[in-house]
């Protein structure tokens, strides 16, 4: 078994990205395995290990289809219906709330 490089925190070498700046690149890791490791100590915990991949074997993003689009249109709309007043509430409702917010504070208003 091999163990995997580990740098500090920015100071690894070109050609390697995280998942995410692989994405800002409209790259993914294509089932490449983890080259690398990068460590960002923190004073009071273990240090915050980000996972590292090899720009050059990553490949382009793909496309997402017309059904992948509609479902993830389905799930948003899903995300913004009040359960209570069966609404469109134009933002993806709280889940602290579980509610619109009209429906949330509407006894509150009542009240004063």
């Amino acid at each position: 078994m091999s163990t995997l490089p580990v740098y500090r925190w920015r100071l690894a070498p070109d050609g390697y990205a995280t998942r995410r700046q692989l994405r800002a690149l409209g790259l993914r890791p294509g089932g490449q395995d983890v080259a690398a490791q990068l460590e960002r100590p923190r004073r009071r915990r273990g240090p915050l290990v980000a996972y590292l991949y090899r720009v050059d074997l990553a490949r382009p993003v793909r496309p997402m289809g017309p059904a992948k689009w509609a479902a993830l249109a389905k799930a948003m709309a899903a995300r913004r219906m009040c359960p209570v007043c069966r609404q469109d509430a134009g933002y993806v409702i709280p889940v602290s709330l579980g509610m619109c917010g009209a429906c949330a504070y509407s006894e509150e208003q009542c009240a004063a």
